[in-house]
């Protein structure tokens, strides 16, 4: 197990706080949450009492504790005095009448219901009627655990996330009979754990697994279907929104096994085919593939328990024709897209003309662009002579015609299929023959600009991301009648540009939004069905998962207009009842609210 940090919590004026909550705290269940909960609890001058479920166990718990405690020291992170006082608060047996001294128990045994009902029945039994009880479950229902008690007022969820000493986020998981004043203690008991407590109320998933195992679930089955290679599904993710890791190294690193189970959970109470485990979730698992803890599951590890995938036995590169040769490149809009692509363009050293509406239009954007890149001298990440040599090689212009000569023409006007579909229609008699045509639809189908040419060979889709700049990923999307030397062109030419291509077919929001967009949706579901607030949601989010932002965060910037047009691209391509845009984005949408643009999203940013 990892090494808690096992350095002292802070202290406050005793005097003038009020009493603590529970100030002796029963750990039943001391693997690896266990233990990390108990040093986590006793670092705060608390009384910890774990209990296993024989000698043996005990034994090797206290093991891993005192070996934890011994790593602390030797980083520093812990004095030998400290180590000494921190081990006398914690006492281990395998005795479960030990639990009624104390204020609070926490269950984490396995995930199980009868095993905990059963084990909840006997606290109840053992422990005085003023006891909290809490379970750890993930997944599991907190009131028919409750139900197992004749005190149901005193039971709730007290959720932590792995590993415990690093993971600041504790889910607080209330059922409809808890004690508001019970709940209270328990969020404040956090708190001085010195986690961040979030209300939850008791539904599968609660709000963290609730958003993330229907988003790591689809992933599973995008990978199974064989749109995207395994390691595309990850890069995109990784690159396109910023997360930790991607989906599937995030389900091997979780357990093949403990994923199923929580979505079993999920889908027995929203019947939500979303929430369906993938087929190839339970064809690993019935095959004893786990993940990390296996050492394989989605990826092949080094041994059981590591961390470094290797390369699966057999598996080569594909074999590809050679691409087109590209020494210019033609940008059509004048937008935010269409100026961060030409000067991605123009960096790597090819010349680009870019065309707007007018020369007028053409001028500003260049401008915009010599904007951007003096913000990139002026912060030292380019020199002014490599600022200078970028503008010569873009040409501003309003004549379509000035097109005629480059090998590939970037799209990348307004996101409407009727002017994707006139652009694409000229550009086809006036681009020379053997030129890529190229868009970067978001949302649309590329076929359907495709279709508007009479080369529909020559049409792809390469989706930058904003800002172009600063974002590594291009979806680079193959229509079924795109040729396989345009798809090589543009995987040899996004290398040149220092972008990581990842590739995809031509279906509703290729890799990216098909999966980012029904978690945002999710997340608006939760929020309209008064289960979490705003900051509670957001909150769980980035703590208990690592995301840069939260989902309410990311919607007001991305802008609900945008998103409620691509969750209805979604639902009318797959046609899953769970895809329906929320009504809750759609009543803002109406009502003008579209996030930061407006002033007002799911926050208000006018009064910050």
């Amino acid at each position: 197990m990892q090494a808690p940090d096992l350095s002292p919590a802070p202290t406050t004026d005793a005097s003038a706080a009020p009493a603590r909550p529970f100030p002796t705290v029963a750990v039943v269940g001391l693997g690896t949450m266990g233990t990390g909960i108990a040093v986590a609890v006793a670092r705060t001058g608390r009384r910890v009492i774990g209990i296993e479920a024989d000698g043996a166990a005990a034994g090797r718990a206290l093991a891993r504790i005192e070996e934890a405690t011994a790593h602390a020291v030797d980083r520093e992170r812990l004095s030998p005095a400290e180590r000494t006082a921190l081990l006398s608060l914690i006492s281990v047996g395998d005795q479960l009448d030990a639990a009624a001294a104390a204020d609070l128990v926490i269950e984490e045994v396995p995930e199980q219901l009868e095993l905990k009902r059963e084990l909840f029945a006997e606290l109840d039994r053992i422990c005085p009627p003023q006891t909290v009880l809490a379970t750890g479950t993930t997944s599991l229902s907190v009131t028919r655990i409750a139900a197992a008690t004749g005190r149901p007022e005193r039971v709730l969820g007290l959720h932590f996330f792995n590993p415990v000493h690093a993971m600041k986020l504790v889910e607080v998981v209330r059922s409809v009979l808890t004690d508001p004043q019970v709940a209270d203690q328990a969020a404040e008991f956090a708190r001085e754990l010195g986690k961040e407590p979030v209300a939850a109320g008791d539904r599968a998933g609660f709000v963290v697994n609730g958003l993330l195992f229907a988003y790591l679930n689809q992933a599973a089955a995008m990978f199974e279907s064989r749109y995207a290679t395994r390691e595309d599904i990850d890069a995109a993710m990784r690159l396109g929104c910023g997360l930790p890791m991607g989906p599937l190294a995030l389900l091997d690193l979780i357990g093949l096994d403990t994923a199923r189970t929580v979505l079993e959970a999920m889908y027995e109470q929203s019947k939500d085919r979303l929430h369906a485990p993938a087929p190839i979730l339970g064809q690993l698992v019935s095959a004893g593939l786990l993940g990390r803890k296996t050492g394989r599951g989605f990826y092949r590890y080094e041994a059981p328990g590591s961390s470094k995938p290797v390369p699966e036995q057999g598996a080569a590169e594909a074999v590809r024709v050679a691409g087109r040769t590209v020494e210019s490149v033609g940008v059509c809009g004048s937008g935010t897209m269409a100026t961060g692509i030409a000067e991605v363009f123009a960096k790597a050293g090819f010349p680009v003309v870019l065309v707007a509406r007018s020369q007028d239009k053409a001028d500003k954007a260049k401008a915009q662009l010599a904007r951007s890149l003096d913000r990139s001298v002026g912060k030292g990440r380019l020199t002014a002579e490599q600022r200078d040599r970028t503008l010569d090689l873009i040409t501003p212009t309003g004549a379509q015609a000035d097109l005629a000569g480059v090998d590939l023409v970037m799209e990348a006007v307004a996101e409407d299929l009727a002017v994707k579909r006139e652009l694409f229609a000229a550009l086809d008699k006036i681009v020379k023959p053997g030129a890529v045509l190229a868009t970067t639809t978001s949302s649309l189908p590329v076929i359907s600009c495709a279709t508007a040419t009479s080369r529909p060979q020559d049409v792809i889709g390469m989706h930058f991301f904003n800002p172009a700049p600063a974002m590594k990923l291009v979806e680079v999307v193959s229509t079924v009648l795109t040729a396989p030397e345009v798809t090589s062109t543009v995987l040899e030419l996004c290398a040149k540009v220092r972008k990581h291509p990842v590739e995809c077919g031509d279906r509703a929001g290729f890799i990216v939004n098909a999966l980012l967009f029904p978690y945002l949706n999710d997340a608006v579901r939760m929020l309209e069905e008064h289960y979490a607030t705003v900051d509670d949601i957001d909150t769980a989010m980035k703590l208990g998962c690592g995301y840069p932002m939260g989902p309410f965060e990311l919607l007001d910037v991305v802008g609900l207009d945008v998103s409620l047009t691509i969750e209805r691209v979604l639902h009318q391509e797959f046609r899953e009842p769970g895809l329906a845009a929320a009504p809750l984005l759609e009543h803002l949408v109406a009502a003008g609210c579209l996030g930061r643009k407006t002033g007002r999203g799911f926050r208000d940013h006018a009064r910050r």
